[in-house]
């Protein structure tokens, strides 16, 4: 029998194990999902934004069932604030592209490819069934993204 041993490690162990369940337990009440799929989507959240915090240039863009994390754990702005000090040594923003169309087809699978690889390259594991990469389209509900970083000194 051969053992495969991975050194990924998950978004969930960014934060506190306390404040993961504070953001599952918003994610089950207002979403309505399930607590095991609550708790996927934060953890692909918290690795999205670990990506983002990483490759700063990077322009990543969250499946629309992560956007919801990324949604659920901006409410916390303390928290969330926090977290992006620490991480990234910046704030990262959530963007909504309006007036921009949602990317579709090729270029959604695209885009979604790349933050999927950009997750893995940063060390995180990937909740596949999270990241549609065949889905036609790639943008969260609101057309969201992280920003690039502000210049330098400003934030």
């Amino acid at each position: 029998m051969t053992a495969v041993v991975t050194d990924r490690v998950t978004g969930r162990s960014l934060i506190p194990q306390d404040l993961f369940e504070r953001l599952v337990s918003r994610i089950v009440t207002d979403d309505g999902k399930t607590y095991d799929l609550a708790a996927r989507i934060m953890d692909q959240a918290l690795a999205f934004l670990g990506t983002c915090a990483r490759y700063h240039r990077a322009h990543l863009t969250p499946s629309e069932l992560v956007d919801v994390g990324w949604h659920t754990f901006i409410l916390y702005t303390r928290e969330y604030k926090d977290f992006c000090q620490r991480i990234g040594g910046r704030f990262l923003h959530h963007v909504r592209a309006d007036g921009e169309p949602a990317a579709s087809g090729e270029t959604a699978r695209a885009k979604l490819a790349q933050t999927v690889e950009a997750i893995m390259d940063a060390g995180f594991a990937v909740d596949q069934d999270l990241w549609p990469v065949n889905a036609n389209c790639s943008q969260c509900k609101n057309g969201c993204y992280d920003d690039p970083p502000p210049p330098p000194g400003r934030n």
